[in-house]
């Protein structure tokens, strides 16, 4: 944890009351006391610094500045085909932690309609991974996820107005085109399940408006080619 995330509730005027998993973090792993400064930043807000004012097993109370400005986020939108349960949880923690901020989570034909059943996909797990991934990379803003199980009508009826004035590509290992580098543009980039999008979603994203690319021959879990191609598209 590089940064303690507050949400309002923790908040009163310029103290912080925390406890649980990051109270566990302060004492455990950075073995924090009273007296010490720490870096925090408020959910959807500024960053700044914290004084630990009382620190026990149940609590710890800090007095916290907040006067520098969250990272800004890059600029694109990601479509993620539903990956593998738990391979979903690393994904989200890796997108936060990019600074990726409007995810779209779609259906795809090798999609396993029980990945759909699974309690990761509950508002407070996704929530916690991204905070997991903000608190890694030392950012506040909290991405949006947005759930689209039909593919169809997602990229019929509402991906022309998500994708209008931004450079789309489409991640696909069979195309001889590779991903460009550092694009400088706000852009719309889809990944697909683990066997890749079938001919027809290839297709059907090809006629919305996608650019189909590769990064090389070989085939990547979705948890590594998430990284890789973020990372080329907006090198740090």
């Amino acid at each position: 944890m590089n940064l303690l995330l507050l949400k309002s509730d923790n908040l009163t005027g310029n103290q912080a009351r925390i406890s649980g998993r990051q109270l566990q973090q302060l004492v455990n792993v950075q073995r924090c006391a009273v007296g010490d400064s720490i870096r925090v930043g408020e959910l959807n807000g500024a960053m700044g610094r914290a004084t630990i004012l009382e620190l026990n097993k149940s609590q710890a109370l800090l007095e916290v500045v907040l006067d520098s400005p969250a990272p800004p986020p890059i600029p694109l939108t990601l479509i993620l085909a539903m990956p593998r349960p738990k391979m979903l949880r690393r994904s989200l923690q890796t997108i936060a932690a990019m600074g990726v901020k409007q995810i779209y989570l779609i259906n795809s034909y090798r999609v396993e309609k029980s990945f759909w059943q699974t309690p990761f996909l509950k508002p407070e797990a996704i929530e916690e991974e991204f905070l997991l991934g903000l608190e890694q990379a030392r950012d506040t803003s909290l991405p949006e996820l947005h759930i689209r199980k039909r593919f169809k009508p997602f990229v019929e009826d509402e991906l022309p107005e998500i994708i209008k004035g931004r450079k789309n590509l489409l991640a696909h290992p069979v195309t001889e085109t590779r991903c460009p580098i550092d694009i400088q543009q706000p852009a719309t980039l889809a990944i697909g399940p683990e066997g890749g999008f079938i001919p027809y979603e290839v297709e059907s994203l090809n006629t919305a408006g996608f650019e189909t690319v590769h990064i090389g021959p070989r085939i990547l879990r979705v948890e590594t080619a998430v990284p890789a191609l973020i990372s080329r598209l907006f090198p740090a």
